[in-house]
């Protein structure tokens, strides 16, 4: 079991939290409690980066949704950046993967929002 990390760092188009180690029952509430931190404008984009997610069970997913959800009540939308195989498989059997919009990296979600402003 990896320990939860989340770094938050800034681009033009708003918040990236990079998500490290593993999401689940034990740990979905610091990615709650850093979501809730944020103050997003309207028309930002929030990216979660896991690219270094080890592993996200069935409280993680339901973060996701709780920091899509989150975003959405202020304007704001939310992408999911390099989505690691295992957690795109459970997203896809349970339809989130039309739910959420997905990126295979960071810049490609940041490049792909700037774009279209």
């Amino acid at each position: 079991m990896s320990p939860l990390t989340i770094t938050t760092r800034g681009a033009a188009t708003g918040p990236v939290l990079e998500v490290t180690g593993d999401l689940d029952y034990a740990t979905a509430p610091e990615l709650r409690k850093a979501v809730d931190h944020l103050t997003l404008a309207d028309g930002q984009l929030l990216v979660l980066d896991l690219a270094n997610l080890g592993f996200c069970d069935s409280s993680g997913i339901t973060i996701l949704l709780a920091a899509r959800n989150l975003a959405a009540e202020q304007g704001a939308t939310l992408a999911l950046a390099a989505v690691p195989d295992n957690t795109l498989r459970i997203l896809r059997i349970v339809g989130l993967d039309r739910v959420f919009t997905l990126h295979p990296d960071a810049k490609a979600a940041i490049t792909s929002s700037s774009t279209a402003c």
